[in-house]
């Protein structure tokens, strides 16, 4: 019988045909594989001392009990051997077993994550496996094993077979699925054994081959989910350019090499059906195609409220009858006559048939959006592939313009190929342009980030095709920006105490510097530029006016030297704020008001860019813009501190992290507009709520 821990319950699988000897077959103790293999030349060469050592065991037995186990147990030989010569008796396992010694035993000590091991005597009768009896194995799905019984008799044979069974299947549990990296040394293990049982069997060319057993994983999905996690994670890797750990361009380069597909256009106009039609005064009329596509703009928005203020009207009519024939210019002259009901119907039934498509048509359509978006959404940066922010041109349609903006309802011409600029490195493949079509002209400008450009007609500003927020580039413009508002925190204390003694300086300029540098640190306020007589009227701290603000001594809840702000920002949001100031920044507002009238300049004697300068005196780089990020950053991490206990759960975290963020908000004047489509969402959710307590 095999000798094992008692902690372990063996299965042996004990195929010998050598029943006087049977008893005394022992387990020898398991050792590293180098260490066997590096004993087996010595073991090979001392062949004739095992068998001498054999015949003095088998004098000794009958002397005592204990020292005959106790020889055994110290005996590493091979089993006993006949002395003699003529051993055409013996079963041909035997002789094999004699030939090779039972001292070519191969010990393979499988790592812990595994709960086998696996003990193999090569060119042997006999395979020993055994199972440790863990609490928690792991999991190996149809471990197979070749053993070579012929020498067996047939009733033993099966009766061998089926205790193994038995037992094999009450013991041997399934083993955990093994990485890659535990499944290489095996593998490499195995093809060294198989080497050394080549080499062992050169010598004996006529003895039956035996069948050799492969420790490999025998379950191929094992194989295939560790290379595709393998490859995936690959793949993930090549894909994070890890850019902030290589040196920085410094002679203003963004790039070295560029490579895209350029833009993609959006698609050609389509004519209406022709029982689609359009009226003016009662009349049907039927427009030529650069009319008729204008004439679409405005239908399509014709539920919308942008239709009903008199300037977006004016602007749509002044440019559609540019593009009408002359004819139809005499013909249309008075919106208010137009008849776009039947156009505008269309495009809703249009709108309800994409939204009825089937699972499989959404699908086929996700499909190609896909494939057009790995075509152009990304490009080759510096010879890493980073996402493109937005590669379509914008499609035509009507300006709107954030707030009352002048020019809303202009419209926005499609924009061609002509029009546009390609950027693109000297050495790259220049994209194609559509056919019959050419690039307005081909850049190779690495000073810009930008990878196509093209002037819009309404405002005339220019606009790009950028890389995403994700991308290098961007990814470094933010980091600049946090680093230097990080600096600002080692000069701010000094700022502070600069501008308050500037709160009584004889120099009015000086006051009204230090006042509205107050509001920027204090409110977070944006600095405000100038605006121009065709742009929306938003306002900054510079460019505040008298109606602006208004001043109060005191006020319940909030305190005395209380200023009340409302005016519209950026992107015309309006902002609302009532703040208890200083006393001196009180008296310099009432100083800075007297004799003007509603819409004249507070800081009549500030601009934007005596103040950027200014600061710039005080740190290098620093602009009234750092002053933003610097206090929105510190807000949140006080918020943070102070409301994240460090034993709470996730969610709860989660929760803290959100209020935190609303008072970053709150401070920066954030908010999201109301949707255009909020009354209807209401409304609908209110006949959810009708039918779940009614029905």
């Amino acid at each position: 019988m095999s000798l094992a821990s008692p902690k372990l319950a063996p299965v042996v699988l004990n195929t010998n045909n050598n029943n006087n000897n049977n008893n005394n077959q022992t387990n020898t103790s398991s050792t590293s594989i180098k260490k066997e293999l590096n004993n087996n030349k010595s073991r090979s060469s001392n062949g004739k001392d095992s068998k001498s050592n054999n015949n003095h065991q088998l004098e000794s037995i009958h002397d005592s009990t204990t020292k005959r186990i106790s020889r055994v147990l110290h005996s590493s030989d091979d089993d006993d051997d006949d002395d003699d010569d003529d051993d055409d008796d013996k079963p041909l396992a035997k002789k094999v077993a004699a030939n090779n010694g039972r001292n070519s035993t191969t010990t393979i000590n499988i790592k812990k994550e595994t709960t086998t091991v696996i003990k193999k005597e090569p060119k042997c009768e006999s395979t020993l496996i055994y199972v440790k009896n863990d609490p928690s194995p792991g999991k190996r799905k149809n471990e197979n094993i070749d053993i070579d019984d012929d020498d067996i008799p047939l009733a033993k044979k099966a009766k061998n077979q089926i205790s193994t069974e038995r037992k094999l299947n009450s013991i041997i549990k399934v083993i955990k699925k093994e990485k890659s990296s535990d499944i290489k040394p095996l593998l490499s293990l195995s093809k060294t054994k198989e080497s050394s049982e080549k080499k062992n069997s050169s010598s004996n060319r006529s003895s039956r081959k035996i069948k050799k057993e492969k420790l490999t994983p025998t379950s191929s999905p094992i194989k295939q989910t560790t290379g595709k996690r393998k490859k995936k994670e690959e793949e993930e890797e090549e894909d994070i350019w890890r850019w902030w750990e290589e040196e920085k361009y410094t002679d203003g380069r963004k790039w070295t090499t560029l490579e895209h597909k350029g833009p993609l256009f959006p698609p050609l106009y389509e004519s209406l059906p022709h029982n689609v039609k359009f009226f003016y005064n009662g009349m049907e009329v039927k427009l030529k195609e650069a009319a008729e596509e204008i004439m679409t703009f405005y239908a399509r928005m014709l539920d919308h409220d942008y239709t009903s203020k008199e300037i977006f009207n004016n602007n749509f009519m002044s440019d559609w009858r540019k593009s009408m024939t002359q004819a139809e210019r005499e013909l249309i002259k008075d919106i208010r006559k137009c008849d776009f009901t039947q156009v505008a119907n269309y495009f809703k039934e249009q709108t309800e048939q994409r939204k009825a498509m089937t699972k499989e048509e959404k699908k086929k359509l996700k499909d190609d959006n896909e494939l057009i978006r790995k075509e152009y959404g990304f490009c080759m940066w510096d010879k890493h592939r980073q996402p493109v922010g937005n590669y379509k041109i914008e499609p035509p349609g009507l300006f709107r313009g954030r707030g009352e903006h002048p020019k809303m309802g202009c419209v926005k011409k499609r924009i061609a190929p002509e029009d546009v600029i390609i950027n693109i490195g000297r050495q790259a493949q220049i994209p194609k342009p559509p056919e019959r079509h050419h690039w307005k002209e081909i850049r190779h400008d690495n000073k810009v980030s930008w990878l196509v450009m093209w002037t819009e007609n309404v405002r005339g500003n220019n606009k790009y095709i950028m890389l995403n927020a994700s991308s290098r580039v961007k990814g470094e413009r933010d980091w600049q920006k946090y680093e230097k508002a990080r600096k600002l925190h080692r000069f701010i204390d000094t700022i502070r105490e600069s501008y308050q003694i500037d709160w009584k300086s004889k120099e009015m300029r000086i006051r009204q510097r230090a006042v509205a540098l107050y509001f920027i640190d204090k409110l977070a306020l944006r600095v405000g530029n100038e605006k121009d007589e065709d742009e929306a009227d938003t306002v900054g701290c510079c460019s505040l006016r008298i109606e602006h603000i208004k001043l109060f001594d005191k006020i319940d809840n909030i305190g005395e030297n209380v200023v009340e702000f409302d005016f519209l920002g950026k992107d015309s949001i309006r902002y609302t704020n009532k703040v208890s100031v200083e006393s001196r920044v009180y008296k310099n507002l009432k100083l800075f008001m007297e004799n003007k009238n509603g819409d004249d300049d507070l800081f009549d004697r500030l601009t934007t860019s005596g103040l950027n300068q200014y600061l710039s005196e005080l740190m290098e780089g620093l602009t009234a813009k750092v002053f933003r990020t610097y206090n929105a950053s510190k807000t949140l991490q006080d918020e943070l501190d102070s409301l994240t206990d460090p034993n709470a759960s996730i969610p709860e975290k989660i929760l803290a992290y959100n209020r935190a963020n609303r008072q970053v908000a709150l401070l920066c004047n954030h908010q999201r507009s109301i949707p255009k489509t909020f009354e209807k969402s209401m409304e609908t959710l209110k006949a959810k709520v009708i039918r779940f307590f009614f029905i």
